[in-house]
């Protein structure tokens, strides 16, 4: 009686009561092992225990991301009225990441309204030689909104079971991002400017880096749903974690069209 009495409690509610897991705990301290060996590189420059913290993050990711993929597939512990919370979980963390690029935003348009006297009361500042936006970073632009484009085929080869155009459009989509991210380093490395040159370099480094670190998660996001598609893991009512990935994606997008009208065209 007492154990039809537990398993009624089990399954009383259509919510999953997490498990115990140890991959929180690894990936705090990959996080921390990180971050020490990444101011250890820049201090010393010696990259062991920056290569260990990587090591340590990427094994917790792969693990973490196994579990979860078993949670919403073979124990089918992902439920409609789960689903909605993880939808509702995603709305707010990409909400929270707006909030983090509107203070790169203020910092720029702070700057670049009222410069000061220190870099010659004008923006761009003296001696500044800033990008021509109808060059590489237009080059950018479309390839950006390319890949909108395909991420929006692939969902809508989700839609109607078309599985094969939704290969063919995803892998099109990570191809797209692969060449940004490409670019983007070729940009960096042309760069007449650093990060050390005045309020110009820190308020166009930080917001078009940290945009491409986004690029390259979000890029790493796909790539995971490329090899879940393969594996069979979603259907057309049960695809959660490729619209988050999308949605993640069009965010990545919309911020890039902020940023190439403000700091390359208008900061220009």
């Amino acid at each position: 009686m007492n154990m039809i009495n537990l398993m009624k409690m089990n399954f009383s509610h259509p919510y999953h009561l997490v498990d115990y897991s140890p991959w929180p705990l690894t990936g705090a301290i990959g996080t921390m092992t990180l971050v020490t060996g990444m101011v250890k590189w820049f201090h010393n420059f010696n990259m062991n225990l920056l290569i260990i913290g990587y090591m340590i993050v990427i094994l917790t990711m792969k693990q973490w991301w196994r579990d979860i993929c078993r949670e919403g597939t073979l124990q089918g512990k992902h439920t409609i009225l789960l689903t909605k919370g993880l939808q509702w979980g995603k709305i707010l963390f990409i909400v929270s990441e707006i909030f983090f690029f509107i203070s790169f935003f203020w910092a720029f348009f702070h700057s670049s309204l009222s410069p000061n006297i220190e870099i010659g009361a004008i923006w761009p500042p003296l001696r500044i030689n800033p990008f021509n936006p109808f060059q590489i970073p237009l080059l950018y632009t479309i390839i950006l909104i390319s890949s909108g484009i395909t991420i929006t085929w692939a969902h809508h080869s989700f839609m109607q079971n078309n599985y094969s155009q939704t290969s063919k459009s995803l892998l099109l989509t990570i191809i797209l991002r692969i060449y940004f991210t490409i670019l983007q380093a070729y940009e960096y490395l042309q760069a007449p400017f650093t990060i050390a040159d005045s309020i110009y370099g820190s308020t166009f480094i930080m917001p078009t880096g940290f945009h491409g670190l986004h690029e390259k998660i979000g890029t790493m996001f796909l790539i995971i749903c490329f090899i879940r598609l393969f594996n069979n893991h979603f259907s057309s009512n049960h695809h959660f974690g490729f619209e988050a990935a999308a949605w993640y994606w069009h965010f990545v997008d919309v911020l890039w069209l902020f940023l190439y009208i403000s700091i390359y065209w208008w900061g220009n």
